[in-house]
């Protein structure tokens, strides 16, 4: 009987805490859209690319709804 509990509930909140994480996880990455492919060469020191694709593509969205709202 682990943490003084009965061992059923100690499973569900372990399958329960266990969900939540990979609940959050996905959301994380649906949010920041993560660039997951892996480049054949490794690039060049300096050659990173670390900006967030999932903000860059919202912000060009957005930018394109006031262009379209202020032409109308």
């Amino acid at each position: 009987m682990p943490a003084g509990v009965s061992w059923p509930r100690y499973v569900r909140m372990f399958a329960a805490s266990i969900l939540a994480m990979f609940a959050g996880a996905q959301a994380v990455h649906q949010y920041y859209l993560p660039d997951l492919s892996i480049p054949e060469v490794p690039p060049k020191p300096g050659e990173l690319r670390t900006e967030l694709q999932g903000f860059k593509i919202r912000e060009e969205a957005l930018q394109q709804l006031k262009a379209e709202q202020r032409v109308d």
